[in-house]
């Protein structure tokens, strides 16, 4: 029996431009992941502070932001293989800067112009553009479930990265290589990944566009504002709730979360790379659940069903008594925590027109950047006093739970096509 006919349904629908995004997202989150695992640790090395960290990973996701808004609102009048390439050569450039240099201006300038992920997730223009793509080359009926295995693919990604990650410098701090020294090979492979990936972007085809790059548009597609048009109130809704998760999730991004472990349980980064490859694993599965639950239950509904109780989980981690069951509840949380993801994906892109998939999802991409943005900067104070280490989970439960009711509020009645059909 050909491999392609054991295949999910819905993977089949995937033309080779599909399987190539699969790819790509899976280079790009294996970077990410890797280096949210030593990220502070290496800047901290490098001799900055928990607070000048917080700022500088503030500043690169501010950077990341104006990066994505530009590119992503100009995807779909550029070119998306185009601007694709661009973030790439952009994510090698800050890798090869921050490899370099241990001067703190020059971090942030390189932070701020490239694409560098200090959660292990999505930041710079790639996702919002691939979303776009995606949707533009497989039916509506099966975009839930591809956006399930696409984020199954990058949770993969990101938890093998986050291991590797951890693994890679453990093993070379065993040789006597300064702890510094491992951190900055880490932070040469993402340069090295970034260049690949800019490689595969090449390989996409002109099935990925909404039309010829270059191609005269229309007044009416000229007159929209950053790309988009008859759904910008939709669009400027969702960007403000998804700002707020955004924001609340920054408190605990992934290198926090690491250096948390280790200042509150003394864990060493090759166990903090086990633990988040785990927890990826187990995020990933997650979102293949979602599809199911959201076809039953639909979109809305499902995001915050799932959503609401994960949130609950998180303010519950730094109240457990040791590192085992901190641990337990963390990998409880992240079984449950990215079922919102696909569902949220698909929701955006069902919702707003083909043309205009690229800039809403851009919009809603740096919206969530931008909230992420503004948390690690009050993370790097909080962490600076051992009192307050803690906080930052209850902050990001509280504020996400927050997120959950407005949402539902505000977007329960608009149902996407597929399931007023």
């Amino acid at each position: 029996m050909p491999l392609i006919n054991q295949l999910p349904s819905a993977l089949r629908t995937l033309t080779r431009d599909g399987w190539l995004l699969f790819l790509t997202r899976f280079v790009r989150l294996f970077a990410y992941g890797s280096l949210s695992v030593v990220l502070v640790f290496y800047l901290i090395g490098l001799g900055l502070s928990e607070s000048q960290t917080g700022l500088l990973l503030t500043l690169t996701l501010a950077g990341d932001t104006v990066v994505s808004l530009y590119l992503t609102t100009r995807a779909d009048r550029i070119g998306r293989r185009r601007m694709l390439i661009v973030g790439a050569i952009l994510m090698a450039a800050a890798g090869v800067a921050f490899a370099l240099t241990s001067n703190y201006l020059f971090l942030i300038i390189a932070g701020t112009i490239g694409v560098i992920s200090p959660s292990g997730y999505e930041v710079g223009p790639f996702l919002s553009i691939e979303q776009a793509a995606l949707s533009h080359v497989i039916p509506g009926s099966a975009r839930t479930e591809v956006f399930a295995w696409y984020t199954l693919a990058g949770s993969v990604a990101t938890a093998l990265g986050a291991l590797c990650g951890g693994t890679l410098t453990h093993a070379l701090q065993k040789t006597a290589i300064p702890p510094v020294a491992s951190y900055r090979v880490v932070v040469i492979c993402y340069a090295a990944l970034g260049a690949l990936l800019a490689l595969i972007f090449t390989r996409l085809s002109s099935a990925a566009e909404v039309s010829a790059p270059g191609e005269v548009q229309s007044p009416e597609n000229l007159k929209r504002f950053l790309g988009i048009g008859r759904s910008r109130r939709v669009v400027a809704k969702l960007a403000a709730l998804f700002a707020l998760d955004s924001f609340a999730g920054g408190f605990v991004v992934q290198s926090f979360a690491a250096y948390w472990f280790y200042l509150r349980f003394g864990v060493d980064p090759g166990t903090l790379g086990v633990i988040f490859f785990w927890a990826n694993i187990f995020a990933g599965i997650s979102s293949l659940l979602a599809s199911r639950l959201a076809a039953r239950f639909g979109l809305i509904k499902t995001m915050v069903a799932t959503h609401l109780p994960s949130n609950i989980l998180l303010i519950l981690v730094p109240l457990m008594p040791n590192l085992k069951l901190a641990v337990i509840v963390l990998l409880i949380r992240f079984s449950i925590s990215q079922m919102d993801v696909p569902t949220r994906q698909s929701y955006t892109m069902a919702v707003v027109s083909a043309e205009e998939r690229s800039a809403a999802a851009g919009i809603t991409g740096v919206a969530r950047t931008t909230g992420a943005a503004i948390s690690p900067l009050f993370v790097g104070f909080l962490f600076a006093r051992p009192r307050l280490i803690s906080v930052p989970f209850f902050l990001a439960g509280g504020l996400k739970i927050v997120y959950d009711l407005l949402l539902y509020k505000q977007f329960v009645g608009l149902r996407p096509p597929e399931e007023s059909s």
